[in-house]
């Protein structure tokens, strides 16, 4: 106990044990010392935590899961699996908390009350209720406005249940819509919908505005106290009003808070002041403008529409009135700031909804109910009870004569003439105009504070360029000051427009197409049964999420066809942006999950299907090793084989050196095969030998159909230099090869593969793998130079340009077609020129025939490529092949075997021994028995070499080797081959099955 007692006078000033009583100026500093005593003990208690397997095996803990440390909580990591498969030592202790360094500070957190309810009731409690919706009641009578009403509330319920379910299945960051959004669709739908919800939340700071400003423009008109004219009167009212507000969101989330509670006590005594005021008995001045209180009649009459000017029409009155249901994502816009988002959210959202639900229809059916669509506001027009005159509208039973405003459109007052109507039905009409201050201000000041929010995610996430400057936050709460001045300047623009009803559509027109991908992004999570969505939230279907997004997007060009369709535009556009960028973020979207759904119901469905020679495709695995050591040869295969075959990248560990590749490496090399855009697979194998590895590679790889028939790997340069068993290793990974009927491709380039030492060290010792070992020859300049052209994305100079990613003109691809391998030798050059880089290389075919039967090998040849359908530039027939090849050439055939040749010695002994622990020796026997072959190879490479020697490639067909050939003497013939050869050169073989068909079945 001497330690911890220690430890904790230390935390006191003073050496304080926690029971002495400090000074009175100091309770504070020693509260907090306290808590810190109180975390260090429990930090104690749960190092001693270990399961029974391992003294140095935690039990679970919160802090190895969690992913930062908001909630004052240390995070912590578990101890690896190399940790844990030691021996285990006395002195080893488990791994130290790791603090994050964050200032752990005391944050402004709200409860679903204060941070969801309220907040959302005041966003939807907007200047729609008090200025507009009883206009829209005389304009669409009460059953379409009804109509109206439930089919908002519907959007809006479904919205707030699929919202409910996102936000429920995980914890909630800030960023709101975003936020919900793209971790769910991905960045692709994500970005543009948070880019679109921001803005949608600036034009709605400013429809608020606005409708403030008309407000007070009126009592100005009513107290003879106005400045310009109308519309001006708005503009410079609204200015003011938006920069007050800004001020408001500069002194923080505390001070926005309380002016919300604030807000939200006057709109509560405002509508209690207008249901009020519909009871009490209306005196002659109401009368005069329209009320009456309730009458059945008058209830009568407002029942059916009666739509009248530009805007009188039901999709008008709806998209008008939409956008007072759009408050409902006022709690996820700031669900950062809330104590608990996964429980507040959705009970807020959905009791918010219901409450201003109620009190849109009260409203709409009393107002419908006591005030009648057109009047005068003159007294005079007040009929006796002995009067004479005549008059027909449902004034006269009312005792009012409208008759003459009525049929002259001229009626200044009334439910379809007065947007201030409210103000006369209620008991004090300050109470009214209060309640429209407090609905429009607080509206107001809750999107100017939600849209910096959301934009302020989007730039901290990187997706788009140039916007990182306003992701910076300040203070304790991380504000976006900067974001709050941008929204700023677009809510003013806005308002500078003046007119309530043209800014309305605009912002239903976005918020339709947040809510719609909100609801398919609940509705796509859920199909793709993805393992990591688990909702807390259960009240959901996918199917009324799905229901509810096209409701959304239907209405959105039934409000404002043009709009939707420029909403659509910018959306694309922006979607294409991220789609070709792609992002290097991963979020766990549903799209992730759907594409492994589809990818395994695909390769399913292969099993299924037979193999047909018209479907076949070569699909390779290449032995790359690290790929980033061999672009070119990465670079010759991909290019053939992406988007149409199969690619596997192979790295074989030797079993002594897979400890000296570090666990990232793998990530590392798939990030590099990304960044050069090649669509291929990486895996990496343990074996003891390069055999052994390709064999078990050949054997695993692949899923069902989708599995490697074709073998690819770099030409051995150094085979004359290197350990005898690394060729022999070699020799037999080819011999496997055809023994497991794959095709054969051997790529050789004049200056190797190989560019290792290009590379920087530090990358280089976490990639480079000895089984796949350096090339010795010297590069070339025009090498050096293509390796200078870096296309790297990163800065990094491990991304080098090679001769296949550069265009290749008219220049001619030369296949020697000696072997008939069932046509792989024609195939792969064919899919090459499918390419962009290669399709303006003609494709010349050179088969061997004697002199006298040239003509008849020449057409037999042109009707075989005729009969393949493919476009072959010139067939060449090669008659001089017998010829005996230059002396120098035989020369440096024989000086390249001579080092691998018996000698006298060793053929004296027990000779087959001998040749079975040294297979890559060569006997007189062999070398008398591959012979005429050997002369005729090399002088197929001279004729190689005169014919081709401006080709862009040179594909020729490999031999294939006797079961008793020595490696070296294989070695040899395909040095013989392909030696000298300027361009690249392909040696490829299939496995003698057909591979192209002239059949149509």
């Amino acid at each position: 106990m001497s330690r911890p007692i220690a430890h904790i006078r230390n935390l006191i000033p003073g050496g304080r044990l926690p029971d002495s009583r400090p000074p009175e100026n100091n309770l504070q500093d020693v509260t907090m010392n306290l808590e810190k005593v109180d975390y260090v003990m429990e930090q104690e208690q749960d190092k001693r935590k270990m399961s029974i397997f391992n003294p140095l095996d935690p039990t679970p803990k919160f802090e190895f899961y969690a992913k930062d440390t908001w909630t004052g909580r240390i995070k912590s990591a578990r101890p690896s699996l190399d940790v844990l498969r030691k021996s285990p030592d006395p002195d080893d202790l488990p791994p130290p908390p790791e603090d994050d360094g964050r200032p752990k500070v005391k944050l402004v957190r709200f409860g679903w009350v204060l941070g969801v309810m309220i907040r959302c009731m005041l966003n939807i409690w907007g200047v729609i209720m008090f200025l507009r919706l009883p206009w829209i009641t005389s304009q669409a009578g009460i059953i379409l406005t009804y109509v109206i009403i439930f089919m908002s509330v519907t959007i809006t319920t479904i919205t707030a249940t699929s919202v409910s379910a996102i936000s429920t299945n995980g914890k909630v960051y800030s960023g709101g819509t975003y936020f919900l959004i793209s971790r769910s669709l991905g960045p692709e739908l994500g970005a543009p919908i948070g880019l679109l919800f921001s803005f949608a939340n600036a034009l709605a700071c400013s429809l608020n505005t606005v409708g403030f400003a008309e407000t007070v423009r009126d009592v100005l008109k009513e107290n003879n106290a106005q400045m310009v004219d109308d519309v001006n009167d708005v503009r410079i009212i609204g200015t003011i009003t938006v920069c007050i507000l800004l001020l408001i969101t500069f002194a923080g989330m505390a001070w926005e808070a309380k002016a919300q509670i604030l807000f939200f006590i006057a709109l509560l005594i405002s509508l209690a002041n207008y249901f009020v005021g519909t009871l009490l008995p209306p005196t002659p001045e109401k009368q005069a403008v329209g009320f009456f209180g309730y009458r059945a009649e008058i209830f009568v009459d407002n029942l059916l529409p009666s739509f009248r000017g530009k805007d009188g029409s039901f999709f008008r009155m709806f998209s008008i009135f939409f956008p007072s249901a759009t408050g409902i994502l006022s709690g996820v816009n700031i669900c950062g700031d809330l104590k608990d988002p996964s429980g507040g959210i959705p009970k807020g959202t959905l009791l918010a909804i219901f409450w201003t639900t109620v009190s849109y229809l009260l409203i709409a059916i009393t107002v419908a109910a006591s005030v009648v669509r057109d009047a005068s506001g003159n007294l005079n027009d007040s009929l006796a009870l002995d009067s004479s005159i005549q008059c027909s509208g449902l004034g006269c039973k009312l005792g009012w004569n409208f008759d003459h405003c009525e049929q002259n459109h001229t009626c200044s007052f009334g439910l379809a003439n007065y947007f201030q109507i409210l103000t006369t039905a209620s008991g004090t009409g300050h109470l009214i105009t209060i309640g429209i201050f407090a609905a429009t201000l607080s509206s107001a000041l809750g999107f100017l504070v939600s849209a910096p929010k959301i934009f302020q995610c989007l730039c901290k996430d990187n997706i788009y360029p140039y916007i990182g400057f306003f992701g910076k936050g300040y203070g304790k709460n991380q504000e976006p000051l900067r974001g709050y001045l941008l929204m700023f300047f677009i809510a003013l623009a806005f308002i500078l427009i003046g007119d309530l009803n043209t800014i309305a559509p605009l912002i239903s027109n976005f918020f339709l197409c947040s809510y719609g991908l909100i609801n398919f992004s609940c509705f796509h999570a859920t199909i793709t049964k993805s393992p990591g969505w688990r909702p807390h939230y259960h009240y959901f279907s996918p199917w009324t999420s799905l229901f509810a997004a096209f409701l959304s997007f239907i209405l959105m060009f039934l409000f404002t066809w043009w709009a939707a369709l420029v909403t659509f535009a910018i959306v694309l556009s922006l979607l294409g942006y991220v789609t070709y960028k792609k992002p290097k973020i991963n979020w766990g979207t549903s799209y992730q999950a759907s594409f492994y759904n589809m990818a395994l119901s695909f390769s399913m469905s292969l099993t299924g299907v037979e193999d047909h020679v018209k479907n076949f495709r070569p699909q390779c695995l290449v032995l790359t090793g690290p790929p980033n050591v061999r672009p070119a040869l990465v670079d010759f295969v991909g290019t053939f084989t992406k988007n149409i075959s199969l690619m596997i990248c192979g790295n074989i560990f030797m079993v002594e050196e897979k400890s000296r590749f570090p666990q990232h490496s793998t990530d590392m090399l798939v990030d590099w095969l990304n960044q050069r855009k090649v669509r291929a697979f990486y895996t990496s194998f343990t074996a003891d030998s390069l055999t052994e590895g390709t064999h078990s590679l050949m054997q695993a790889s692949g899923l069902g159909k989708l599995k490697p028939n074709t073998l690819v790997l770099g030409y051995k340069t150094n085979w004359q230099e290197c350990k005898p068993e690394r060729l022999q290793d070699y020799f037999n990974t080819i011999s496997d090869a055809f023994d497991s009927s794959y095709g054969i491709a051997v790529l050789r380039m004049m200056d190797g593969l190989d560019i290792r030492e290009d590379l920087t060290s530090g990358r280089s010792s976490a990639i480079d793998n000895p089984a796949f070992e350096a090339d010795e020859n010297t590069k070339s300049e025009n090498e050096e130079t293509d390796r200078n052209s870096d296309i790297s994305d990163d800065g990094s100079n491990d991304q080098v340009k090679t001769v296949f990613q550069t265009k290749q003109g008219r220049k001619t691809i030369d296949i020697y077609w000696i072997s008939d391998d069932g046509g792989l030798t024609l195939l792969v050059p064919y899919l090459l020129t499918r390419r962009n880089r290669w399709k303006k290389s003609k494709i010349r075919v050179f088969v061997l025939g004697d002199q006298e039967t040239m003509q008849e090998d020449h057409k037999d040849m042109k009707m075989l490529l005729k009969r393949f359908r493919l476009e072959i530039e010139d067939i060449i027939v090669i008659t001089d092949v017998d010829k005996p090849p230059l002396a120098k050439n035989l020369q440096r055939y024989d000086d390249s075997v001579a080092p691998f040749r018996l000698t006298e010695e060793q053929s004296r002994g027990d000779l087959q021994e001998f040749r079975r622990l040294n297979p890559w020796t060569v006997s007189d026997k062999d070398l008398e028995a591959i012979r005429p072959k050997i002369e005729r190879t090399v002088r197929l490479n001279e004729i190689i070499k005169k014919n081709s020697n401006h080709a862009a490639l040179v594909v020729v067909s490999l031999p294939v080797p006797d079961l008793n050939c020595p490696s070296s003497l294989y070695m040899a013939w395909m040095e013989a081959l392909s030696f000298g050869i300027h361009c690249p050169a392909l040696l490829i073989r299939g496995n003698q099955e057909n591979v192209m068909t002239f059949y149509c079945q």
